[in-house]
């Protein structure tokens, strides 16, 4: 964590933390020389030593780099200083779309258009540039007081022309809004973004997500094989073309949604225009993979025995003749007469039933109140209300208190409908999972899942001898088993693997340290010394001590032995030649 005052880079001086993720923590600073305010995302201390986090953090400025767009968070600087590795963006002073549905449950059809058209004009521009954002959600779009949009964290962003899938990045991306093919394990594309953006927009018109369950796995599930649920059933109002936009965007075959974000773009662009107000229901050119084919074998097996069941039936022809032939004629027809009187009188019989039963709006009264006042007051309208209370955690309603009815309050149903009460348990609690061990992106979507829960990832050095699995969770924090309330923080806890330096000097092989270097991509330096107390070859010293961290990228100098170079004698014929040159000069 940065103190509040400190500088990175001698220019960016904190202000405050805004937020802190399992990769990065996001600072408010201001950059005194161009004297703006700006976001600074600081990979973590204790990450910026491990290869692959300061990878993927590299990745992600380099991704950001190359797109400049009103409506996409826009990056100015990237370094390194003193080791902390960090990406200068544009500050946003907004709201995500997250807290505007908090506050205000759901948008209304116009300003959804606008937000999606700011939205898929965004990341039309990342398409273009080859860029899968890969997880679209209300958290990651933010609102400014004057309606404009900002897509953030493009941390997942990848290049389609990347060459490295890893797999944090085939996991990435919150559930809720989790494309068919991602659940299913077969990786991003464009057109997965244009899923994601298809749930957010029925997220931002309903105040709900299409798809809920216990766990993160039954969620996937039903993104891979339910239909999206009707979102005119949820509210009339909204136009068919609406709709229809939703439709495609959110086909589980890929086939059937849009090609990219800038047909979605234009599609919306009229979708409120007086000429499509008659539009019909927009009906996928390709089977929706498994699900469409179980509907088409359903109705061909409905239609085969239909068929059967007509062959099987006896002729009319026949069943005259027969009656011809053992003379019934008086008991047939006395038959058809006697069932046409009975069918004439329960038809007039259901006629009047129906007439009776009258249509009332369930008030909207009974919420917060005891079930039993609530229940009278139901009885008194002429419902019949169930005697088996559901009972249902809130943090909003006192316990005991009523919190909603099935049907809901302010719908006009007949008064035949029994009425069922929730009433309330309390707050909701959670019973932390035993996630140790499992990847921690899954763990997290689980925990999410369920509990709805603020989960941070954070790392805990873990010395190499005790050959844990980088990624996977050590564990939770409260602890697993323990009770907390929903929408606790809770932190998942995973290893940051250290490695410390062998000593080379215990028998070591130059072919060792060398295959040691290229696995911790050290620069390797050799110094050789003149010895005789030593044989040649053998590792004399090293400039970094045994057990001390190692840290990618460092430089590693060894002392090798060498032989002690021979000197020669000069030899006799070099004597005699000068003792015949002095006798000739005289």
């Amino acid at each position: 964590m940065i103190v509040k005052g400190s500088k990175i880079n001698d220019r960016y001086q904190i202000i405050k933390t805004l937020g802190e993720g399992g990769m990065a923590n996001v600072y408010l600073a201001h950059d005194n020389i161009l004297d703006r305010n700006v976001a600074v995302k600081v990979l973590r201390g204790d990450l910026a030593s491990d290869e692959k986090f300061v990878r993927r953090f590299q990745r992600e400025a380099l991704s950001a780099s190359s797109l400049s767009h009103p409506n996409i968070v826009e990056m100015y600087d990237v370094g390194e200083d003193d080791g902390q590795y960090y990406i200068v963006m544009e500050y946003v002073d907004g709201k995500t779309l997250k807290q505007v549905l908090k506050q205000r449950g759901h948008l209304s059809v116009t300003e959804v258009v606008d937000i999606m058209l700011q939205v898929t004009d965004g990341m039309a521009h990342a398409h273009d540039a080859y860029i899968i954002h890969r997880d679209i959600k209300p958290q990651n779009i933010m609102m400014l007081s004057n309606g404009m949009i900002k897509i953030t964290d493009f941390g997942v962003a990848t290049a389609l022309n990347s060459t490295q899938l890893t797999q944090t990045n085939s996991v990435m991306g919150t559930v809720h809004y989790l494309p068919p093919e991602q659940a299913n394990g077969k990786g991003s594309t464009i057109r997965s973004d244009i899923y994601s953006m298809g749930i957010m927009m029925y997220e931002l018109l309903t105040g709900l997500v299409p798809y809920k369950g216990e766990s993160a796995v039954e969620i996937a599930l039903k993104h891979l094989k339910e239909p999206l649920p009707s979102i005119r059933k949820t509210n009339p109002s909204i136009p068919q073309s609406i709709e229809n936009v939703i439709i495609k965007a959110t086909a589980k075959n890929p086939k059937n949604r849009y090609t990219d974000a800038r047909m979605m773009h234009e599609d919306l662009k009229t979708a409120l225009d007086d000429s499509r107000k008659d539009e019909r229901r927009y009906v996928y050119p390709y089977p929706e993979n498994d699900l469409e084919e179980t509907k088409a074998l359903d109705k061909e097996v409905a239609v085969i025995k239909k068929v059967e069941e007509k062959n099987d039936a006896p002729k009319v022809e026949e069943i005259k003749e027969e009656n011809k032939k053992t003379n019934r004629t008086l008991i047939v027809l006395i038959s058809i007469f006697t069932a046409i009187a009975i069918a004439v009188a329960v038809g007039l019989y259901v006629l009047l039933e129906q007439g009776k039963v009258k249509e009332v709006v369930i008030p909207e009264e009974v919420i917060g109140i005891d079930p039993v006042k609530a229940s009278n007051k139901l009885t008194n309208l002429g419902f019949t209300v169930n005697t088996d209370y559901e009972y249902v955690s809130s943090d909003t309603i006192p316990e005991g208190k009523v919190v909603k009815t099935s049907p809901e309050v302010n719908r006009k149903v007949k008064t035949t409908a029994p009425i069922t009460l929730y009433v309330s348990s309390g707050e909701g609690k959670y019973i932390i999972e035993d996630v140790t061990g499992e990847n921690y992106l899954v763990a997290k979507g689980k925990i999410e899942a369920q509990c709805e829960c603020n989960v941070t990832v954070e790392s805990e050095v873990v010395d190499e001898e005790k050959k844990v699995k980088e990624d996977t969770v050590l564990r939770t924090e409260p602890a697993a088993g323990e009770s907390v309330k929903l929408g606790s923080q809770i932190k998942i806890i995973i290893p940051s693997v250290e490695y410390k330096y062998p000593d080379f000097t215990k028998g070591y092989t130059i072919a060792q340290i060398e295959e040691f270097a290229k696995k911790h991509e050290l620069k390797l330096e050799y110094a050789y010394q003149e010895t005789t107390s030593s044989k040649e070859g053998t590792i004399l010293k090293q400039s970094r001590a045994a057990k001390s961290v190692v840290t990618p990228g460092a430089t590693l100098k060894i002392t090798i032995a060498k032989a002690p170079a021979v000197v020669e004698e000069p030899k006799p014929e070099e004597n005699n030649t000068g003792n015949n040159t002095e006798n000739t000069g005289e």
